[in-house]
C-alpha cells in the first residue's frame, strides 16, 4: 500500500504537509471548546457569556475553514496519487509483450486502472484526515476524563474496548470477502465487454438469454458479497451512536451521585464533551477501517501489475531504415511461457532483400508464431532470429518496430478518421504518401464514397466500415510507415480474390525491394511468393517454390488439391 506513495510528487507532498497542519489545527481547536463552554455555564455575567461565546463561534468557523482546506488539500493529494498511478499502470501494460498480456485479463486490467485506484485514492482523501485527528483527539480526551475522576475513566474504558471488540469482528467477515468483490467486478466488466465487442453475434444467434444469464449469474454473486459486506459494515453506525449515548447516560447517573457543586457540574458538562470526542475519534478510525482493507487488496492488485517483470527487454542496436532487410531464422524452437510442450521446432530459412516468403500449413501449425517472433511479440526459447546479422534481441524495441509493417491477422482500427488510422502512432506521412498508401492497398476507391475522404470518419473498431476495408486500411497503415519488413498475418482473407490480386501485384511492384512475409490459408495468395514454407505441427515438412512444393512436397500438395482443381495448379 505505502510503495504506491512513491507515485506522488514534490507538490504532492507539499499539499500533504499543509493538510495535516490544518488538520492539527482544528484538533487544537475542537478540543479547545469544552474549555470556553465550562467558562459559560452557570455564569451570569452577560459580557462574559458573549465574550466566550463569541470566541466559540470564532473557532467554530475557524474549524470549518480548516476542514474546507483540509479537504481541498487531501483531494489534491489523492487524485494526483490517481492520476500518477493510472499514468504509470497505463505505461506499463503499453510495454507488456503478449506473455505478460496472458497473465492479466483485459477486463482485470480495465478494473485495477479504474476501481481499484480509486479505492486507494478514496482512502487517502478520507484516511489522513481521520489517522491524524483521531489519535490527537483521543489521546486529549482521555487524559482529560482520566483526570476529573477514575469512574468516568472506567465507563469511558468500557465503551472503547466494545468498539475496539466491536470493530474487530466485523472486520474480521469483512476483509475476506473484499479480494472476492475486486475479483467479481473483474467478472462482469468481462461479461459485459465480452458481450459488446461481439453483440453482432449474439443477436445473430438468438443468444440474448444465454448472456443474459451469464451476466445475472455474475451480477448476482457481486451483489450478493457486496451486501454481506453492507451489512456488517452496516453495523458500525447505529452501534457507535448507541454507544456515544449510553456513554452520555453513563456519565450523567454516575454525575448524580457525585455532583454537589457548580465547579462539579461544569466539569460534569465539559467531560461530557470530552467522552464524546474521544468516541468521535475511534469513529473516525472506524472509517479507516473500512476503507482500508478494500484499498490494501486493490493496492495489491496494482502492485502485481507494476511489479511484473518484463519478458521481452529493449536492446540498444538502432538500424536506420533503408528500405531493405534480410531475416534469418537459425535453429529456432519455441513453446510459450509455462508450456511443456514446443509449438515451433528446429526451424531455419533465410529471406533474402526484396524477398517475399510464405507460410502455409493447418490451423495450429505454427504459422502465426513463426511471424510474431520477428517482431518480437514472444522471444525465441532456442536459436536465433536476425535481422541484417543482428540478434532481434539486441535491437531497441522502437527501432525494430519502425523497421516493421506489421499487418495482424485481425484488422484494428482506432475511433479518428481514416487520415489518423493511416498515420497512426509516430509515423508523420504526408498527404501525398497516405495516398499513395492507400492506392496500393485498394481502398482508395471506397475512401473517396466516405464524406470528407482521407478525413472520412471511422467508428470505434471500424465498426461503420465492411471488414475487407479494415484490412485494407490496415494493409495502408503499414505501407506509410514504409519499413524494411512487411508481415501479412492472414491480412488479405477478407478480400475477394480480384482485390486480392490486384493488392498483391501494387505490393511487387511498390516494395519490391522490402522483404515480406505472408500467413495465409489460400493457395492463391501465396502461390507467387518466392519461397513457401510449409508447416505441419510445428515443423518445417516443405519448402521452395509453389511449383517445386506441388512435386515433392505431399503435405503442400494436399492442400492445394483441397482449394484448386489440378487445371488451376
Amino acid at each position: 500500500m505505502f510503495r504506491l506513495f512513491k507515485n506522488l510528487k514534490a507538490i504532492d507532498y507539499v499539499c500533504l504537509t499543509i493538510a495535516i497542519g490544518f488538520i492539527v489545527l482544528q484538533s487544537y481547536i475542537d478540543l479547545t471548546i469544552p474549555d470556553f463552554t465550562e467558562k459559560i455555564i452557570g455564569e451570569t455575567d452577560m459580557n462574559v457569556i458573549l465574550t466566550n461565546g463569541g470566541i466559540m463561534l470564532a473557532m467554530s468557523i475557524g474549524g470549518m475553514l480548516c476542514a474546507v482546506l483540509t479537504g481541498l488539500f487531501t483531494a489534491i493529494v489523492a487524485e494526483n496519487l490517481g492520476y500518477n498511478i493510472r499514468k504509470k499502470f497505463y505505461r506499463k501494460v503499453q510495454s507488456f509483450s503478449f506473455a505478460e498480456m496472458n497473465k492479466f485479463s483485459t477486463a482485470s486490467l480495465m478494473t485495477r486502472t479504474t476501481n481499484d485506484v480509486r479505492q486507494v485514492t478514496i482512502l487517502i482523501a478520507i484516511g489522513v484526515r481521520a489517522l491524524v485527528k483521531a489519535p490527537i483527539m483521543a489521546v486529549f480526551a482521555i487524559t482529560k476524563v482520566t483526570n476529573v475522576g477514575w469512574q468516568w475513566s472506567v465507563a469511558t474504558a468500557v465503551a472503547i474496548v466494545l468498539m475496539v471488540t466491536m470493530i474487530v469482528v466485523v472486520m474480521s467477515f469483512v476483509i475476506p470477502k473484499f479480494k472476492k468483490i475486486q475479483k467479481l467486478t473483474d467478472d462482469i466488466n468481462r461479461v459485459t465487454r465480452e458481450n459488446l465487442t461481439g453483440i453482432r453475434v449474439v443477436r445473430a444467434s438468438n443468444a440474448e438469454s444465454f448472456e443474459n444469464e451469464k451476466f445475472e449469474k455474475s451480477n448476482v454473486e457481486w451483489t450478493k458479497t457486496t451486501l454481506f459486506t453492507g451489512k456488517f459494515l452496516a453495523l458500525f453506525d447505529p452501534s457507535m451512536t448507541l454507544l456515544m449515548g449510553g456513554l452520555s447516560l453513563t456519565i450523567y447517573w454516575i454525575a448524580g451521585y457525585l455532583v454537589n457543586n457548580m465547579q462539579m457540574m461544569k466539569s460534569v458538562a465539559t467531560l461530557s464533551q470530552y467522552t464524546t470526542q474521544a468516541l468521535m475519534s475511534f469513529m473516525f478510525l472506524t472509517i479507516v477501517f473500512m476503507l482500508m482493507p478494500r484499498a490494501i487488496v486493490s493496492a495489491k492488485r496494482i502492485n502485481e501489475v507494476l511489479d511484473s517483470k518484463n519478458e521481452i527487454v529493449s536492446g540498444t542496436y538502432r538500424d536506420e531504415l533503408d528500405g531493405t532487410a534480410t531475416v534469418v531464422f537459425e535453429n529456432v524452437s519455441f513453446k510459450y511461457p509455462g508450456a511443456e510442450d514446443y509449438v515451433l521446432k528446429n526451424i531455419s530459412f533465410t529471406a533474402k532483400e526484396g524477398e517475399t516468403v510464405a507460410f502455409i500449413g493447418s490451423t495450429g501449425s505454427g504459422k502465426s508464431t513463426i511471424i510474431n517472433l520477428i517482431p518480437r511479440l514472444y522471444d525465441v526459447t532456442e536459436g536465433k532470429v536476425l535481422i541484417d546479422g543482428v540478434d532481434v534481441k539486441e535491437y531497441n524495441l522502437e527501432a525494430l518496430n519502425r523497421k516493421i509493417g506489421y499487418i495482424p491477422q485481425k484488422s484494428t482500427l482506432f475511433s479518428g478518421t481514416v487520415r489518423t488510422n493511416v498515420n497512426f502512432g509516430d509515423n508523420n506521412a504526408d498527404e501525398e504518401t497516405i495516398n499513395e498508401a492507400l492506392s496500393v492497398a485498394q481502398a482508395s476507391q471506397f475512401v473517396s464514397t466516405l464524406d470528407g475522404g482521407i478525413d472520412g470518419r471511422i467508428a470505434q473498431a471500424g465498426t461503420n466500415i465492411s471488414g475487407g476495408q479494415k484490412q485494407r486500411l490496415s494493409i495502408a497503415r503499414a505501407i506509410a510507415r514504409r519499413p524494411d519488413i512487411f508481415i501479412f498475418d492472414d491480412s488479405f482473407s477478407a478480400l475477394d480474390y480480384k482485390t486480392d490480386k490486384k493488392l498483391r501485384s501494387a505490393l511487387k511492384k511498390d516494395t519490391s525491394k522490402v522483404t515480406k512475409f505472408i500467413v495465409a490459408q489460400r493457395i492463391g495468395t501465396i502461390k507467387d511468393a518466392d519461397k513457401i514454407i510449409v508447416l505441419e505441427n510445428g515443423e518445417m515438412v516443405g519448402m521452395g517454390t509453389h511449383d517445386y512444393l506441388l512435386k515433392k512436397c505431399p503435405v503442400y500438395q494436399e492442400i492445394a488439391l483441397s482449394q484448386l482443381s489440378k487445371g488451376e495448379l
